[in-house]
């Protein structure tokens, strides 16, 4: 099946977890936006009325199904390409893991845009300065000590052992956006948190995940997605 992947053409965002997710299991998939005419055939899907309209980006396309919402992708995607558990139990926890993730991303965009997304940045830095400092304090030490002690607990190779699951792709995406938009806080926070880094550096070497990076698949980060690097929030 070659599955087509529906995403804003010009940001890793909430889609980069799908396209971390397809990489690694070496799917044929188009990533369907970033192709001429491809985001006036994402908006059409999206203002159909027909079947089972995706609310917003990203949203797969596999044969007859389309399915939206990141962490129900990864469900899907999952167990169909060994990235997940075989047991019910296990797809269920991994899936949960994925779940806390969202979580985790909502919180991270917010320290940009806390009063909104309709604004500018620059018509909230005030309170954005103030929910960064409360982020880094309070909401980093909760998430990400949370993952490390499920890698520590499971032997320090992956969230559920020694094989990797989708989670594992997204905790990677997770350490290196906060380098990106963090730099100097995540310096200062990364010995804390020995486990996480050695499964990033771990998802990182991964033959298929090494090779993308370093494609025009990749997109770079940039103050448009969700991982946005301004100085007066990295202090």
């Amino acid at each position: 099946m070659r599955y087509e992947l529906y995403y804003w053409p010009s940001i890793q965002g909430r889609g980069e977890y799908v396209r971390l997710a397809l990489e690694e299991a070496g799917a044929d998939y188009a990533d369907v936006a970033r192709s001429e005419r491809g985001m006036a055939a994402m908006m059409r899907m999206m203002e159909t009325k027909n079947g089972t309209p995706p609310f917003a980006p990203p949203f797969l396309k596999a044969g007859k199904l389309v399915i939206g919402q990141t962490a129900n992708i990864l469900f899907y995607l999952g167990s169909r390409h060994g990235l997940a558990p075989k047991a019910e139990a296990g797809k269920l926890w991994v899936h949960q893991l994925q779940l806390t993730v969202a979580d985790f991303v909502l919180e991270i965009h917010d320290t940009h845009h806390p009063l909104g997304p309709s604004l500018y940045y620059e018509d909230q830095r005030s309170p954005a300065k103030k929910r960064t400092g409360e982020f880094w304090k309070a909401r980093v030490p909760k998430y990400l000590g949370y993952f490390e002690h499920l890698v520590q607990h499971n032997g320090g190779f992956y969230l559920t052992g020694r094989r990797l699951t989708y989670a594992d792709l997204s905790l990677f995406q997770i350490v290196e956006g906060l380098r990106y938009a963090f730099p100097k806080r995540m310096r200062a926070f990364e010995p804390r948190i020995p486990g996480l880094i050695d499964l990033h550096d771990r998802v990182a070497s991964r033959p298929n995940i090494k090779s993308y990076l370093s494609s025009d698949r990749r997109i770079a980060f940039n103050e448009d997605g969700i991982f946005r690097r301004y100085k007066a929030l990295d202090l």
